[in-house]
């Protein structure tokens, strides 16, 4: 028996619209259109998008880096110009009519967006669930009002939306099935030129240049203080891009660390955190990266501090790293705002590289966490987009 989705790769689709925000939805949205590509032979797919997506046949109406921003505070001087992109993509949505939009996270934006089109009769699907199960629960309002279908890539997620009435697919973490099960460790190094055998800290204070200018400072100064405790230790950096690299070079240079060595890569963060003993991450999806990668980490976070004192009273969970969200426990440490100085980053770390135990109960439970949610992401996103196109030709 056919199913939705092969009845619905059966009729001409014009055009598909996504939005991805940043760099983290334009790798889940690429994910997305290698499975949806193919059901949808002569299809444009366009809208907001990145390098990844342009790898799929998608076509950017706009720079990815038009809506890269992060914080309360922090977007206001750029209000204006997102939200003319986002009433003009409304406009352009609104008379070519797609098949279906979906918001590749980015919530704040895609929601808003999606609202006003599905209204307008146009489905809407966003991938990935608002982490509504960590802060700002009330948004669950909005996003009944915006979503046609929900696509979750965390398990206990399916409940949450399924209990509000929406419509809800758990599709598997994407992450989880681009990362191996069993990482190699000494391949990475090689190809960064590392010693196999070398003490290896990967530092991700972030790839937006607000995350960089508050995370910077604090995380070479901690490597500046573990440095006078092994001198054989081997600091990696991977950098989103050519801007943030001079960025944080700057930064390093203003604070006057410009002495501690650091290994800058372009991009290859992957290859960084495979490489590396432990890793010092900014909260977010590269927290989970290393967690994949089964690597030893602390989570660290600064942002600028109003955004920071309305921030920290909207939690739901005391944890703010997806690791210790999904293990439900604190499983490594994580240290946020005045509490991330030089010298806690450093004992943290410090901790996290001796701790041979605990590596090795980290490998285990981090293990099971990548078991959890590896699915295939493609195939079941994609499947999911073409039963909202089935459903709403019908």
């Amino acid at each position: 028996m056919a199913s939705s989705a092969d009845h619905a790769s059966g009729l001409p689709v014009a055009n598909v619209a996504i939005v991805a925000g940043e760099v983290s939805g334009d790798l889940l949205a690429s994910r997305l259109l290698s499975g949806l590509v193919p059901q949808l032979p002569g299809t444009r797919f366009h809208g907001i998008g990145g390098e990844h997506m342009a790898k799929q046949g998608f076509v950017s109406d706009w720079p990815l880096d038009k809506l890269t921003v992060r914080g309360l505070f922090e977007i206001i001087p750029r209000y204006r110009e997102i939200k003319g992109i986002q009433n003009a993509l409304r406009d352009q949505l609104l008379a070519e009519r797609p098949a279906v939009f979906i918001g590749a996270d980015y919530p704040g934006f895609n929601l808003g967006l999606e609202q006003q089109l599905k209204e307008g009769g146009i489905p809407t699907v966003h991938y990935i669930g608002p982490q509504i199960w960590a802060w700002r629960g009330g948004r669950i309002k909005k996003i009944i009002k915006a979503v046609s279908h929900m696509l979750v890539i965390f398990p206990f997620e399916e409940e949450i939306y399924r209990k509000a009435g929406v419509p809800v697919t758990y599709v598997g973490h994407p992450l989880a099935e681009m990362i191996p099960l069993q990482p190699d460790e000494a391949a990475a190094r090689r190809v960064l030129g590392l010693p196999e055998d070398a003490n290896v800290v990967t530092l991700m204070p972030g790839s937006r240049m607000g995350e960089l200018k508050y995370n910077t400072v604090a995380f070479v100064g901690a490597c500046k203080l573990l440095l006078a405790r092994d001198r054989s230790l081997r600091f990696v950096a991977p950098m989103a891009g050519e801007k943030q690299r001079q960025y944080f070079l700057q930064l390093i240079r203003e604070a006057g660390l410009q002495d501690v060595e650091i290994l800058l890569t372009d991009g290859g963060s992957h290859t960084a955190i495979c490489a590396a003993d432990a890793v010092l991450v900014a909260s977010g999806t590269a927290s989970l990266e290393v967690a994949l990668y089964k690597k030893p980490m602390v989570i660290a976070y600064k942002m600028m501090r109003a955004s920071w004192e309305i921030m920290r009273h909207m939690g739901y969970q005391p944890w703010i790293g997806l690791p210790n969200i999904l293990a439900r426990d604190y499983v490594v440490p994580e240290l946020l705002q005045n509490a991330a100085s030089p010298q806690a980053l450093a004992d943290a770390m410090w901790q996290q590289l001796s701790d041979v135990p605990g590596r090795l109960r980290l490998v285990q439970r981090f293990t099971d966490m990548h078991h959890s949610l590896l699915r295939d992401s493609a195939r079941e996103s994609a499947n999911a987009v073409m039963q909202v196109i089935a459903a709403n030709r019908k």
